[in-house]
């Protein structure tokens, strides 16, 4: 195995790219779970299969936010402790993770199994669609042991500052998940319940080819099962910073999720079309979130060494690289909407409906270079605080409330729903950018970026 890349010293720019493409890559099979569901359900099953599939999918997709958003705790945490040079205690949170995400495991895949009902109604899915729905959530929330496993493993990974080991376990359970799905919905018609099997097939894979990796490579901190045990201070520790980020991306996904419900309302047509939309979205959304996560791994060690300025560095080359590709995606996504939609879809009223909804997005592709990466930064810095605040402000204060009143008026199509979001995105910006000059303007106070 290769040694984790060092963000303490050398260059900067190149590490973070170094670092962040596998992550990139990961994300984007990670993506392709839901996607290729989506893709071959669009291409062999009916359009209530695809409402099923991207309204469950959501829902999943949440439950999978707020872990990762939570291990995110663990990541800034380790690296922390590997900046300032003391592995006894990076290994003594691993444990301490370890066994917090145990517990959350089991947990999710109790409340998640019996809510299953109770969220495909929450989100309005359509009658026609409603048992698939349902099928679709309660399938996969028997895998949520998984989904808790992966993103727990992931997190130690990246906090060591190693990104290929998470890219290589995911790269292998995407080939697995793409041939059980055409084995499940095109060979054996399945629809939404064979998606799901398949989906949880493919994770439970990707948790033991990571432990594999770890038991095959040295580790930069001594750890043993005695650090895996329910310790107060470092489980205090890790759910500090993390369940900020948590709640900040719950929130947020809930308020995405509100938009969904809306629209649902609107028909099956349209659901499926803003379905196909936001599969899509999730995948232009890739680059920015591959530098956030980066970002996060890079300014927690370079904090925990004392070198904050290696820090504020790697936001500038972070935004400038991500808004290089935001330019094309926004391109794409705007002209061209109508060949992305078509990939998840056949039926032409389908692709017109989310090519109206990529419209908008089109314009978020810029905004978010900037909003990810500060995101990323203040994560690093244990500023998980305001990443919650800025992020509630956005999702409850701008997008939820403007994408309703909206959808009220008799002049909305689903274009201007869609525009709530990268109006989100301007304020929390410029939160952001206020933010980030007071923790300096404060650092050449006292001496600190804390």
């Amino acid at each position: 195995m290769k040694k984790q890349i060092s963000f303490t010293q050398g260059p900067i720019f190149s590490p973070l790219i170094r670092f962040a493409f596998p992550v990139l890559l990961a994300l984007l099979l990670q993506t392709m779970y839901g996607a290729v569901d989506l893709m071959v359900v669009g291409q062999f099953s009916s359009p209530a299969d695809v409402s099923a599939v991207s309204t469950g999918s959501m829902v999943m997709h949440t439950v999978t936010v707020v872990i990762t958003s939570l291990s995110m705790g663990l990541t800034v945490l380790v690296g922390r402790k590997i900046g300032e040079g003391n592995p006894k205690e990076a290994g003594q949170v691993v444990g301490s993770g370890i066994f917090l995400f145990g517990v959350l495991a089991v947990a999710l895949s109790i409340v998640m199994a019996v809510f299953s009902p109770g969220a495909a109604t929450l989100m309005h899915a359509p009658a026609e669609a409603f048992d698939q729905t349902v099928d679709y959530i309660r399938i996969c929330s028997m895998g949520a042991v998984f989904i808790v496993a992966y993103n727990l493993l992931g997190s130690i990974f990246r906090g060591l500052g190693d990104s290929v080991v998470p890219l290589i376990t995911v790269a292998i359970a995407c080939v697995l998940n793409i041939a059980g799905d055409l084995l499940l919905v095109a060979v054996f018609h399945m629809g939404a319940a064979g998606a799901a099997i398949a989906t949880i097939f493919a994770q439970a894979f990707s948790v033991l080819l990571s432990l594999l990796f770890i038991r095959k490579r040295s580790l930069p901190f001594s750890f043993t099962m005695k650090d895996v045990r329910g310790d107060k201070e470092r489980i205090g520790a890790i759910l500090k910073l993390g369940v900020p980020i948590a709640l900040q991306e719950l929130l947020v996904t809930l308020s995405f999720l509100a938009i969904t419900a809306i629209v649902n309302g609107m028909g099956v047509i349209v659901s499926a079309g803003v379905g196909v939309a936001e599969k899509l979205c999730g995948f232009v959304m890739l680059v920015p979130s591959a530098f956030s996560q980066a970002m996060s791994a890079f300014v927690a060690q370079n904090m925990g060494a004392g070198k904050p300025e290696r820090a504020k560095k790697a936001l500038l080359y972070g935004i400038v690289s991500s808004l290089a590709v935001g330019v094309l995606m926004a391109y794409l996504n705007f002209f061209h909407g109508d060949l992305l939609a078509g990939l998840f879809a056949r039926d032409n009223a389908v692709v017109v409906a989310g090519w109206e909804y990529l419209k908008a997005y089109a314009i978020d592709c810029l905004l978010t270079s900037f909003l990810f990466c500060f995101i990323g930064f203040f994560n690093g810095t244990g500023s998980t605080m305001f990443v919650m605040l800025q992020g509630i402000v956005g999702a409850f204060c701008v997008r939820l409330p403007l994408s309703f009143w909206i959808s009220r008026q008799e002049w909305a199509g689903i274009f201007h729903i869609g525009l709530a979001t990268p109006s989100s995105s301007l304020v929390q910006i410029i939160l952001c950018f206020i933010y980030f000059g007071f923790i300096f303007s404060r650092s050449h106070r006292d001496g600190s970026l804390q």
